[in-house]
């Protein structure tokens, strides 16, 4: 059983966790180092305003990483942390709950 400790512990990921482009755009990255643009081709219709936010809350909060490459054209490449890499298994877990909870529905409109 959950406690209110718990809770409060666990509120700031689902802060960081919070947005409609923030779950997309970590599983991206789940897949592997991405540029700017590829992000923004992969999540379109996102704003580029909006993905710029998103990289910068994630930067800061330790789950990705930033690299500048120097150069004409300049580019920037994006990947997750180690830390960003933990929460794999959480999205893992999430995805097998949808999935029991699809099976369950199925069952119950077969009836």
């Amino acid at each position: 059983m959950l406690d209110r400790s718990c809770i409060e512990a666990i509120d700031p990921l689902l802060e960081i966790l919070d947005g409609k482009w923030t779950l997309p755009l970590l599983l991206e990255l789940f897949v592997g180092t991405r540029r700017f643009g590829e992000l923004r081709r992969r999540l379109h219709p996102i704003s580029p305003k909006t993905l710029t936010d998103r990289l910068r809350v994630l930067e800061e909060k330790g789950i990705i990483t930033r690299t500048l490459y120097p150069g004409v054209p300049l580019h920037v490449e994006y990947e997750l942390t180690e830390r960003g890499w933990k929460l794999q298994p959480i999205f893992a877990a999430m995805w097998a709950w949808v999935q029991e909870d699809d099976l369950n529905a199925n069952k119950k409109n077969q009836l």
